[in-house]
């Protein structure tokens, strides 16, 4: 298996895991902390922005290739075995049915506020620094 093989497998078992994820955060049984932890996990990975663009050097990818994968690791190990298989068998359906991922507009919105709230830090900063 060469390298861009291995790199489309990793990339298609991290958006199952995130729709596996998004239906773990629908389920009843699903313990309070790790669904938070998946909520915020899936409304930032489905959301049609990145909070670090893709086309800035090397930190663009950074939440792709680092922080998603470590928070999903992270939410799995919290999540029971049971629920996390009934999860997954609903995420490979919604996935044969729909062929793509949903999308998260709570993740699009989430990441428009961070980025207003810093630019409006970064505002106060040149305005401190030049008064």
């Amino acid at each position: 298996m060469n390298l861009l093989e291995k790199l489309k497998s990793w990339a298609k078992l991290l958006k199952q895991n995130i729709v596996m994820l998004w239906f773990a955060t629908k389920h009843p049984r699903t313990p309070w902390l790790p669904k938070a932890i998946c909520i915020f996990i899936v409304a930032y990975a489905l959301s049609p922005i990145d909070l670090i663009p893709d086309f800035i050097p090397i930190l663009g990818y950074v939440d792709d290739l680092i922080l998603l994968p470590v928070l999903i690791w992270i939410a799995i190990r919290l999540i029971p075995n049971q629920i996390i298989q009934e999860s997954r068998v609903e995420a490979d359906a919604y996935l044969i049915k729909n062929q793509s991922k949903p999308r998260s507009y709570l993740g699009f919105l989430i990441v428009i506020v961070i980025w207003m709230l810093l630019l409006w830090l970064s505002y106060q900063l040149v305005q401190d620094l030049a008064s």
